[in-house]
């Protein structure tokens, strides 16, 4: 799920034509106009796993999949809400962490993550409408909206407080036209799991304000410090709860496009015949995964072993503290939170420390043409002067490219400042 349209400054504004993927595109381009062949490219900046060799999906996954094709009973249509047999074990998966026990009825299928945040807004839209999300965030959500025409409106994680909702700021920038606020957790780009607690204290603030909650949770599971991982559908008998995800990531395959769109409503909110309706119909305009990838869902979900998760967290623990340990050696880079959950780090620049580097997209652009190292402007995650580092890559890549960024910054390095 990487891709959106790209906050231009600190304020609400966004330029929806630019795209995550956009930027990391001419970064590529960049050094490939100087690319000599001394250096390898070293990508720290897309969030698909798949590109590096220590992270691969199960062979259970695999042959699922082979033998869903090979029965021959799934080359047909799905139905567009989803094959039955995969909302029911998607509903018996995300209930395992839950107080109540979903439904098939709650589960609609979505061709990955990306497509369920489109539904999520596209369902809540309405005139006048305007809907609260992240800064720093995931840009889909921007770009949806633009296209929905629903007003956006920023309220900032506070990295001193571990990236946190600042529920002031929220309660300030709701109003009665306020559809939902969204919540990225296990968070992108931040690397931050929310406790019991803070996720309580947004359910209780989403109840006040009149809203519903949309729970981002394609990262659900990763998690590898001291916060295990809580869906916000616990709560859901406090607010009505959208539950954003996918196969994608905790399984190592986000090109098979499994996504999921889930209401955790026990108190009925959703399930309104009007409501109910409404999703339904619109699901009939879309085209989900593929029938025979819907098809391996239960098998991939029930098989799976423990010890394959425990795997990716452990092995993303290690990638994160290699990073970690790197930005502490730059005097102009500050990571403010040690990431314990997702792919994700965000750092913040200090460019007077620099000399000839005008920004974040400057710092990228002369970074991947100089060292042949990508990372992503923080720009184009909502904030300005700060990068995303993406972790999931293998240990050597990590730190070969923490060594070049380390040497960039030492050039870059005003004269007075040279102390590294």
């Amino acid at each position: 799920m990487e891709g959106g349209g790209v906050a231009v400054n600190n304020e609400s504004k966004t330029v929806p034509s630019i795209t995550i993927k956009g930027i990391l595109s001419l970064l590529m381009e960049s050094i490939d106009e100087n690319h000599d062949g001394s250096k390898r490219v070293i990508s720290m900046g897309i969030g698909d796993p798949t590109l590096t060799t220590c992270f691969h999906t199960t062979n259970i996954a695999e042959e699922a999949v082979t033998d869903a094709i090979q029965s021959h009973k799934f080359h047909g249509y799905a139905p567009t809400v989803g094959l039955l047999q995969a909302r029911n074990a998607i509903a018996e998966y995300l209930s395992r962490d839950l107080p109540y026990q979903l439904s098939s009825d709650d589960v609609f299928i979505t061709c990955g993550c990306t497509q369920a945040i489109d539904v999520s807004v596209a369902m809540l839209a309405h005139p006048g409408a305007n809907i609260l999300l992240p800064r720093p965030g995931f840009p889909i959500y921007e770009l949806s909206a633009s296209f929905r025409q629903v007003e956006v409106r920023h309220y900032d994680l506070l990295p001193e407080k571990g990236w946190e909702v600042d529920l002031d700021a929220v309660e300030a920038l709701a109003d009665q036209n306020t559809v939902a606020l969204v919540i990225i957790n296990p968070g992108n780009p931040c690397g931050n799991v929310y406790n019991y607690h803070h996720l309580e204290k947004i359910a209780e603030t989403a109840k006040r304000l009149g809203t519903i909650v949309i729970a981002d949770e394609v990262y659900g599971h990763l998690t590898f410090g001291a916060n295990p991982f809580v869906p916000m559908g616990v709560f859901g008998s406090i607010v009505p709860v959208l539950t954003l995800g996918a196969l994608s990531k905790r399984w190592i395959v986000p090109g098979w496009r499994l996504g999921w769109f889930v209401t955790n409503d026990p108190c009925g909110t959703f399930r309104k015949p009007k409501v109910v309706e409404r999703i339904e119909k619109y699901f009939n305009l879309l085209g989900g995964p593929a029938t025979f990838i819907q098809a391996a869902v239960p098998r991939i979900i029930k098989q799976t072993d423990e010890v394959f998760f425990e795997k990716i967290n452990e092995n993303l623990r290690h990638a994160s503290n290699i990073c970690f340990k790197g930005i502490k050696d730059i005097p102009c880079i500050v990571c403010p939170y040690k990431p314990e959950g997702s792919m994700a780090m965000m750092v913040k620049l200090n460019l007077s420390l620099l000399e000839d580097i005008s920004d974040d997209i400057d710092f990228c652009f002369k970074l991947a043409k100089e060292e042949s190292v990508i990372i992503l402007p923080g720009t184009a995650v909502g904030l300005k002067d700060w990068l995303r580092i993406i972790f999931a890559a293998d240990q050597s890549a990590l730190e070969e490219g923490m060594k070049r960024i380390k040497y960039f910054c030492q050039r870059h390095a005003r004269k007075w400042s040279k102390d590294y």
